[in-house]
This record gives C-alpha cells, sequence and structure tokens, in this order.
C-alpha cells in the first residue's frame, strides 16, 4: 500500500473575480521510501499540492491519506499533533530563527513531542550529524554560509524521525555549488536512512536526484518521468 494517496483531490482560490483551480482532481501515489520530484513553471500547484500533502491548507473535495490516515478528516488541532509527529518540511529560504543556535532551531520541533530530555538531545545530535553539522551546533544563523543553514533547516526536517519529508524548491536560493552539495545531501538521506521524500522544483537539473518525476500543468498530472539514476 503506498505510502501517500491523492483522490480526485481538487483546490481552487479566489483573486478578486476570478477563480483560479491549481489543483483538478488530481490522483497520486507515493510509496514508502521513494523520492518524487513534482516539476512545472510557478503557477501549476506544486506548493499547493505539498501544502494539501502536509495538512496546512484543505482540498475542496477529495481525500488525502497518510499511512492510513486520512488527514483529511482529522480536525485542527489533530492536524498539528499529525504534523509534528509525522511530516518535515524544507523551506527554500531556511526560516531559522536568528536568536536560537543551530542545535536549538533543529530542537524544537521534537519539543512538540512526548520525549524525554536525554531523548531529545539524542535525536538532535543524530540529525545534525545527519547532515555534517555537529561542529556548529552552537552557531548562530548569522555565523553560517548559507548552504550550512539550509542544512540545518533539513536537520530540523528530519529530527522528529517523520514519514514523509516535503521540500518546497530546497535549492531555490542557493548558488550552483552549494545546491550541489544539498541535493547530494537529500539523495542520502533518502537513500540511507528511507526517508520518503516530495520534491517541488521548476529546476530540471535538480528534478533529476529523484527517482520518479512528475510534470504539473493546470492543475493536472500531464507528463511523467521514470526511474533516473541515483548519483
Amino acid at each position: 500500500m503506498a505510502l501517500v494517496e491523492l483522490h480526485g483531490v481538487s483546490k481552487s482560490f479566489r483573486k478578486g473575480e476570478e477563480i483560479i483551480r491549481p489543483l483538478e482532481n488530481v490522483d497520486l501515489q507515493i510509496e514508502a521510501g521513494e523520492f518524487l520530484c513534482l516539476m512545472g513553471p510557478s503557477g501549476t500547484g506544486k506548493s499547493t499540492l505539498l501544502n494539501l500533502v502536509s495538512g496546512i491548507d484543505r482540498p475542496d473535495s477529495g481525500k488525502i491519506l497518510v499511512d492510513g490516515i486520512e488527514i483529511t478528516r482529522l480536525s485542527r488541532s489533530q492536524l498539528a499533533d499529525w504534523r509534528a509527529s509525522n511530516l518535515g518540511y524544507i523551506f527554500q529560504t531556511h526560516n531559522l530563527i536568528p536568536v536560537l543556535t543551530a542545535y536549538e532551531n533543529v530542537e524544537l520541533p521534537t519539543l512538540l513531542l512526548k520525549l524525554t530530555s536525554a531523548e531529545r538531545r539524542q535525536r538532535v545530535e543524530l540529525a545534525l550529524e545527519a547532515v555534517g553539522l555537529s561542529d556548529r551546533a552552537r552557531h548562530y544563523p548569522r555565523q553560517l554560509s548559507g548552504g550550512q543553514e539550509q542544512r540545518v533547516g533539513i536537520a530540523r526536517a528530519i529530527v522528529a524521525h517523520p514519514k514523509v519529508v516535503v521540500a518546497d524548491e530546497p535549492t531555490g536560493s542557493l548558488d550552483a555549488t552549494t545546491s550541489e552539495q544539498v541535493q547530494d545531501l537529500l539523495q542520502r538521506l533518502n537513500r540511507e536512512l528511507n526517508i520518503t521524500m516530495l520534491m517541488v522544483t521548476h529546476d530540471s537539473d535538480v528534478a533529476r536526484i529523484a527517482a520518479r518525476q512528475l510534470r504539473l500543468d493546470r492543475g493536472t498530472f500531464v507528463e511523467s518521468h521514470g526511474e533516473v539514476p541515483r548519483c
């Protein structure tokens, strides 16, 4: 059974007098441990789909299941609890809190979980080790490079051992060299930790790190690519 399932999902927004439908009757299945990339230009529904899978937004119709749980039926408080335990989100612009150290930024999601202080410390240390930043744990964001900040963001996304990690243009604000480093890291985490990843990008070169690629256009999937070699 697929880990993530979308059945007949539609979503629309009102912009003035205009109704915009970024997603129209979308079906999608993502297997456990899969690395899937959604491609397409801006405005085609990629980020909307991420927000629906994350439980940040709700569809107008259809249902979404993650590991057998129909998240579209959960209340706001239930969704908040579900996200804390099951979902990691990697942002394009890091979204680190400047007055907190790298360690403290990564620790934040674990504060919502029922963990002992020792369990929390172990998870944070393991997450920082996984992204190669153990030696930067006490550094503040202003003391880190852009690539290091993004790696802190990735560590924060995986620290709660989520079932799914979603990444919205995770290399969009990075230079070419740093982008390649982050791409390699995402591939390694998917391969070595078996993390299920759903990534959005408009960059076809970045999309190649995913094992499966789908293209969104006018609310539906119009093109798919088979498996591509992992680096």
